[in-house]
């Protein structure tokens, strides 16, 4: 079913699948790479459109690249927080409310930069961004909230970033594996102490990353960790992978939601020989999935870029989600390497799927349900009573039926 363009972007929404290094503006990446000496492929927005942040990708290789001119660029804390309050400005101009950015910080610590200062520089952003916006919206309006993930890799190595060189340097007589299991458990520990000391809006825990033949069982110590103090979690899996992968999220790493969830349906993925009846399989993980109220972080424009098989957005599972009943929120991934916005995907979805009043009513309130949000679940519930308030008077409004 399609919906007027107006309507979906004045549509209260979130994104909850929101990287910071793979969202921020194209000028400013530009600008920060000139002052920081960082050398590009061109200095013009146009031309690195067309050499590094295209409309579409070989594989999911090539999408990567450019964050290795992101980050570059956000190794200061003042980077890192004009990025961070940029990105809270262009998604509340779209009508997005709610957002939570994650990153890897490791990716962006060195010798200058602790932990604390990296999650820090990103949540003075949010937080200013807040404040002007709160000033804008009328008291009986929800407003603008966030909560930061912080992600650990599934794989990393020294050439990563300068503080990874030096993790590595000091664990040279330790196997690859292990030293990825221990600097992911020095995030898990340090994630946890920040959110308790710090009033940083640090609200979740993810992993991230290259996933086949990286197994999320290598950071299991690093969830039990957050999982013990209480700390949500959210796992990028079947994304490259089958659905074993959501099943080991969820199962060893207590996942609340899942990054993507792509080939959840697809039994050809399943490679365990223990598993002899794949369609069961697949049928009772996503009976699981949906009694659990799991949510599926779904990014309808990343996957055509990153999967060559799905060369149609018809090809994507989205309806076999929705008509499962599953709990479904689009999302960008990345709003400057896949140059989209949440409207966009909305507009993406909504033309292609068969999605009716209800079901999109459902895709927008699921983002405020299954959020982490910063504050009380009392706080909670009010703030998404309001949502769902605004969106019902806007759908009369606009006669959507």
């Amino acid at each position: 079913m399609r919906y007027p363009v107006e309507f979906l972007a004045k549509l209260p929404k979130t994104d909850l699948h929101l990287h910071l290094d793979g969202s921020m503006r194209l000028s400013t990446l530009i600008e920060l790479a000139r002052e920081a000496g960082v050398e590009l492929p061109s200095y013009t927005e146009a031309g690195l459109r067309e050499t590094v942040f295209k409309d579409r990708y070989a594989d999911l290789n090539e999408y990567l690249k450019g964050f290795a001119y992101t980050c570059a660029v956000m190794r200061s804390a003042e980077a890192i927080e004009r990025i961070s309050y940029e990105l809270a400005m262009d998604n509340f101009a779209e009508g997005v409310w709610y957002i939570e950015p994650r990153f890897a910080p490791q990716l962006l610590m060195n010798g200058q930069l602790s932990i604390e200062e990296v999650l820090g520089a990103a949540d003075r952003g949010l937080k200013r961004a807040r404040a002007e916006i709160r000033r804008q919206v009328p008291e009986d309006e929800p407003g603008f909230e966030y909560g930061i993930i912080a992600c650990a890799m599934r794989f990393c190595n020294e050439k990563f970033s300068p503080y990874y060189k030096q993790f590595f340097g000091l664990h040279k007589y330790s196997g690859s594996r292990e030293v990825i299991r221990d600097v992911s458990l020095e995030l898990a520990r340090s994630a946890v102490a920040i959110r308790r000391d710090t009033d940083i809006q640090l609200v979740g825990f993810d992993l991230a990353g290259s996933e086949y033949g990286y197994p999320a069982d290598n950071h299991r110590e690093s969830y039990d960790h957050v999982h013990k103090h209480f700390m949500m979690k959210t796992v990028h899996a079947g994304e490259a992978y089958g659905p074993e992968s959501i099943f080991q999220a969820i199962t060893k790493l207590h996942a609340d939601r899942i990054g993507h969830g792509l080939f959840l349906f697809d039994t050809s993925k399943i490679l365990s020989s223990d598993i002899r009846d794949k369609d069961r399989y697949v049928d009772n993980l996503i009976n699981y999935i949906a009694e659990k109220r799991i949510t599926l972080e779904v990014c309808l424009t990343s996957n055509l870029q990153t999967v060559p098989e799905i060369d149609h957005v018809a090809k994507h599972p989205l309806q076999r989600m929705l008509d499962n009943q599953l709990s479904i929120t689009l999302c960008t991934d990345n709003r400057l390497v896949s140059n989209t916005t949440v409207t966009n995907e909305l507009c993406l979805a909504t033309e292609n799927f068969d999605i009716n009043a209800h079901q999109l009513k459902d895709l927008i309130i699921n983002g405020f349900k299954r959020s982490f949000f910063p504050r009380s679940y009392a706080e909670k519930r009010r703030y998404v009573r309001q949502v769902i308030n605004y969106y019902e008077k806007l759908e009369a409004s606009m006669k959507i039926v």
